[in-house]
């Protein structure tokens, strides 16, 4: 692999961790329009999933119905695999509600050390010195970028607990799709998967749902939302990665962090200090330390 293709990977997935650091801002300025959670996740998924047909309907013609098409079983699986999906965007959407965009982006990024407890308790790894390095980094940046220290931001319980949950969920979205479905293209994959995520995120509205569904948020922020949410990302990652390695790649991806919290500061003026800055580059350093023999790949 030339170095030239090497950097062209790089651009390509700094591209879309900025495109999924911005996303947290919109649904909080969405909110802040009155729209709501069964709004935006509904919004976002319609959205996504037409550009995603569209998407396949291209490769199609290109590759002249020549692409590899998903078995019966690998499409129950994928559906399955989506159903984390959905609940990543429920739980992280709802976690901005109560708290901070800057705060709920660093519970996202607690999935570093959630890989690492699913990896040990599913495969039955030990965790290298190396991977525990990078827990006990992650832990502390989380506790210097949440002010926990110092005690000053008072927090609302339930936007903890659904940022966690939101990382949990992301978690176990990340181990499946690196797993399931292999053999057919990224785009058939984001597909089923974003189905899966469907089938969660309306149930959810049907539920939470409360008064008349607001159809404007599909001309103010839905098409905004799957653009910077569900195709973007994913293209410019399956797209990028093989050119990457999964080390350098994700190290990459760690860009998501400042930019959300560059958004947040911005747009919505939240105030971030001096020791949470220096939490958030902590994660960073974690993601590094994490992934970094992975680079020479």
């Amino acid at each position: 692999m030339t170095n030239r293709s090497k950097l062209k990977g790089v651009f390509l997935i700094a591209l879309g961790a900025t495109s999924y650091g911005m996303l947290a801002t919109f649904v909080k300025m969405a909110y802040a329009e009155g729209f709501t959670t069964p709004e935006v996740t509904i919004a976002q998924f319609v959205y996504g999933i037409t550009g995603i047909l569209l998407i396949n309907a291209i490769q199609k013609a290109q590759n002249k119905n020549q692409a590899t098409k998903a078995a019966p079983k690998t499409i129950a699986q994928l559906l399955l695999a989506g159903t984390s999906l959905g609940m990543t965007s429920v739980f992280y959407y709802l976690a901005v509600k109560y708290i901070p965009v800057s705060i709920a982006i660093v519970l996202l990024m607690q999935t570093v050390w959630m890989g690492v407890l699913f990896e040990m308790l599913l495969e039955k790894k030990i965790p290298s010195a190396q991977k525990i390095t990078s827990v006990l980094v992650v832990l502390l940046g989380t506790a210097l970028a949440t002010n926990i220290i110092e005690n000053q931001i008072a927090f609302d319980w339930r936007g903890i607990v659904l940022g966690l949950l939101s990382a949990a969920s992301f978690t176990t979205t990340m181990f499946t799709a690196n797993r399931v479905g292999i053999g057919v293209s990224s785009a058939q994959r984001s597909l089923f998967m974003l189905l899966g995520g469907a089938v969660i995120v309306f149930g959810f509205a049907i539920a939470n749902q409360t008064g008349d569904f607001h159809f404007e948020i599909f001309a103010k922020w839905g098409i905004v939302l799957a653009l910077f949410g569900t195709i973007i990302p994913p293209l410019l990652f399956n797209a990028g990665f093989p050119l990457t390695g999964i080390g350098l790649g994700s190290i990459v991806s760690a860009l998501e962090l400042p930019v959300s919290v560059l958004m947040a500061y911005f747009l919505l003026n939240e105030n971030i200090n001096t020791w949470q800055w220096i939490g958030i580059v902590l994660i960073i350093l974690a993601i590094v330390i994490m992934n970094v023999n992975d680079t020479k790949n």
